[in-house]
């Protein structure tokens, strides 16, 4: 196991290895603006099926994923104007936005739509960026476990983890508020930090303008 301090941020020789990971199929510990995440290579099937293996997640217990901007989101998303509005009001942030998928999601990671994730962490934002792919969204912590805010519990709690990335202890947070956009209207799965009743407001303003 890699285990890399990144509270000061992540620099080349710690972007490459990061991408390396990613790139064999690895499976990285990474902080996020709510808790820490578990983060593969949505396109590589055996890597996402690790993902369920180590959390000892259902295969029936669909995965988000977390790209870096809107426009890596419509790779994996089918997003229409209200929903992009929305994604810009709230994202990066503390909201995962569920959309009907395109085909570049594997099955496997969903087999009907997508949740979309865009943290606020700029270092996040910016290896998924350099890494060009989505990757899971999902916590690093086994299924029907608390979320994590620190490192070291994550690896506690988990095995065969190929790279940590040590942010520290991470605020309190719950994990994000989710959105199902998939009928039109918005539709909560999850209330988080950002109150359902404030996406609601926005989407109101988005639909009658």
């Amino acid at each position: 196991m890699i285990w890399l301090n990144v509270a000061l941020g992540c620099d080349e020789a710690c972007r490459s290895q990061v991408i390396e990971v990613w790139l064999l199929g690895g499976l990285v510990v990474y902080p996020t603006d709510t808790v820490y995440g578990l983060g593969a290579d949505v396109e590589n099937e055996d890597a996402v099926r690790r993902v369920y293996k180590i959390k000892r997640r259902s295969l029936g217990n669909p995965l988000t994923i977390a790209v870096s901007n809107i426009e890596m989101a419509e790779k994996y998303a089918m997003i229409d104007e209200i929903g992009r509005q929305l994604m810009e009001r709230f994202l990066p942030g503390k909201v995962t936005l569920i959309f009907p998928k395109t085909v570049r999601v594997p099955d496997i990671v969903n087999p009907r739509a997508i949740g979309i994730r865009i943290p606020n962490l700029p270092m996040i934002l910016d290896l998924i960026e350099s890494f060009g792919r989505a990757i899971t969204s999902t916590s690093a912590n086994k299924s029907g476990s608390p979320p994590k805010r620190d490192p070291r519990d994550a690896i506690r709690e988990l095995r065969d983890i190929d790279l940590v990335l040590d942010y520290g202890v991470l605020p309190p947070s719950k994990p994000s508020t989710i959105i199902d956009l998939t009928s039109g209207r918005p539709k909560l799965v999850r209330e988080g930090d950002v109150l359902f009743i404030r996406i609601m407001r926005e989407y109101k303003k988005i639909a009658s303008s």
